[in-house]
């Protein structure tokens, strides 16, 4: 309000003033009637308290709208997120003069055409020009001017008040919008997390074009027996590769009873050294190296066995890789292998879920940081990744395959199950000596076993599984994810968890055949795979000729 008259246009109007005073001086002489009188100068200061007061509304009605119309576009960003400007001015835009869906923001053009003709209405009735100079106006219309300036006041004080409560109509409709957006998603993320899994789960059975699997759990049995009263029958021509599965590197004992059995059999035998927290793709081209080396430095051809993670890994060794190892593997075993994915990683990774970032964050946080490992090795197990890749990358065909799966048992028992992990060494201590005469002391280093209850977990995450899908698993892998298309099955007669294949129980039956004994007999089915399918080979070939 201070700008709209400087001090030089005050010196101008009483310039004016004066000019206009002179020029009647010079008419008294002949008209004595036209002097100016007090009523002329009154309604000059009433024109310009008009017009200042005009002003005024002005001022305050563009505040007003700036202020509703900012509430309004914050409102209308957080209810639509990305939703662009033309679509608010249709949905949740004032009524106004001049409004229309322009490249310009709502409130700068609705303020600014409001603002405009006004003072363009104000200057035709007060007759101002542009420069802010008030011309001489009739001194008898000069109350008419006041008169209609003060019922324009309670027309603006209307027009305000009709404004602000549109405003409010519009901010409540907003926000009733706003909060049904909130309750869909709600509901959205709720169905999505109890539905979960329910349609992945053995997805690989009910894709066309899947090669079907067969049954070798007879077969398997047999061999097993054999093991277990003395037969070994597992040849020395193959180099034996065992490969482990996820976090197995924090397992120093991981697949360790397995190789030295094999060991002590004279049998050529090696535990991959991969990075077991490192995506499928990256373990992938670390054995096919592996694989090469090994073949190179032996000359014989290699059987693999991966346990878990470890059989996804070689599966796609094959699939990505199959012209340059194709005359250097001989067979693939997976042992409780998630071929086709686990619920568990999907369950956790799942976007759109319930507090699916804060479990997103909490697996980067305990792979990425504290393992420092790669989030994509979770990612990878999980449906959406598997069926991917699968999809692209199928397996050969003239590969022998072994697929071996179980239950994991959920009776009491379990839980008091101990599972040797680790051996720990702890620092040399003095101890006492009885009976001895030169010494009171000895120096002796211990060795302890590190023992965990993995079996309970494995029961606990099974009991889990076949409550909320009606699926048998191991505890981690469901038993129609783990069977490979075109695969020998092998499905045991006992309740074994995930991680009974890799880590010996604490305390072992000797009336049950441990887990270096069905390595064995799972290899020695892959061998006698391998030499059927080189008959039927050789069979074909000679029915071409």
């Amino acid at each position: 309000m201070a700008d709209l008259y400087t001090n030089g246009e005050i010196s101008n109007i009483t310039a004016k003033v004066s000019s206009n005073g002179s020029r009647d001086d010079c008419l008294l002489s002949n008209h004595p009637s036209f002097y100016l009188s007090m009523d002329d100068i009154f309604s000059r200061l009433l024109t310009l308290t008009s017009y200042i007061s005009s002003r005024f509304i002005c001022f305050i009605e563009e505040l007003l709208y700036t202020d509703i119309n900012r509430c309004s576009e914050d409102l209308l960003d957080a209810s639509f997120g990305q939703r662009s400007r033309s679509s608010s001015c249709n949905d949740c835009t004032f009524v106004s003069d001049g409004c229309s869906c322009s490249s310009q923001p709502y409130s700068a053009r609705t303020s600014t055409g409001i603002l405009e003709k006004i003072a363009s209405d104000i200057r035709i009735r007060l007759h101002v020009h542009s420069g802010l100079e008030i011309v001489e106006s009739n001194t008898r219309t000069g109350g008419i001017h006041f008169i209609f300036q003060g019922l324009m006041l309670s027309l603006f004080g209307l027009r305000i008040a009709w404004r602000l409560a549109s405003a409010s109509w519009k901010l409540s409709f907003c926000y009733v919008r706003c909060a049904q957006v909130r309750v869909h998603s709600v509901i959205a993320r709720v169905k999505k997390t109890l539905h979960g899994s329910s349609d992945d789960i053995g997805w690989l059975q009910h894709t066309p074009g899947m090669v079907p699997v067969e049954d070798g759990s007879a077969r398997f049995l047999e061999l097993l027996q054999y093991i277990r009263n003395g037969e070994h029958n597992l040849p020395n021509s193959f180099v034996y590769l065992l490969i482990p599965g996820l976090f197995s590197n924090h397992g120093p004992l991981y697949f360790v009873s397995t190789k030295k059995f094999f060991s002590k059999m004279g049998l050529a035998s090696h535990i991959a050294k991969i990075h077991s927290e490192a995506s499928v793709e990256h373990n992938a081209w670390e054995l096919k190296q592996y694989i090469e080396e090994l073949y190179w430095g032996s000359g014989k051809r290699v059987m693999l066995l991966g346990h878990s993670k470890g059989g996804v890994d070689a599966a796609a060794a094959l699939s990505l890789y199959w012209g340059d190892l194709k005359d250097k593997v001989a067979g693939l075993a997976l042992v409780q292998s998630p071929y086709g994915g686990t619920p568990l990683a999907s369950d956790i990774l799942r976007e759109g879920q319930i507090a699916d970032k804060e479990s997103r964050r909490i697996m980067e946080l305990l792979i990425c940081k504290i393992i420092k490992g790669d989030i994509r090795a979770l990612e990878d197990l999980t449906y959406e990744r598997r069926r991917e890749f699968i999809m692209k990358h199928e397996l050969p065909e003239d590969i022998p395959l072994i697929s071996f799966h179980s239950e994991a048992s959920v009776g009491p028992g379990v839980l008091a199950t101990m599972s040797h992990i680790a051996h720990a060494e702890l620092p040399w201590v003095p101890f006492p000596t009885f009976g001895g005469e030169e010494s009171n002391y000895a120096q002796a280093g211990r060795t302890v076993p590190v023992v965990i209850p993995i079996s309970a977990v494995m029961a606990l995450c099974a009991l889990h599984l076949k409550l909320r899908y009606g699926e048998k698993s191991d505890g981690l892998v469901t038993c129609r994810d783990a069977e490979v298309p075109g695969s020998v099955v092998v499905r045991p007669d006992r309740k074994l968890d995930h991680a009974w294949m890799v880590y010996s129980s604490w305390k072992k039956d000797p009336r049950e055949p441990d887990a270096c004994e069905m390595c064995e007999a799972l290899l020695t089915l892959l061998v006698e795979l391998g030499k059927e399918k080189a008959r039927k080979g050789e069979c074909s070939g000679l029915k071409q000729h």
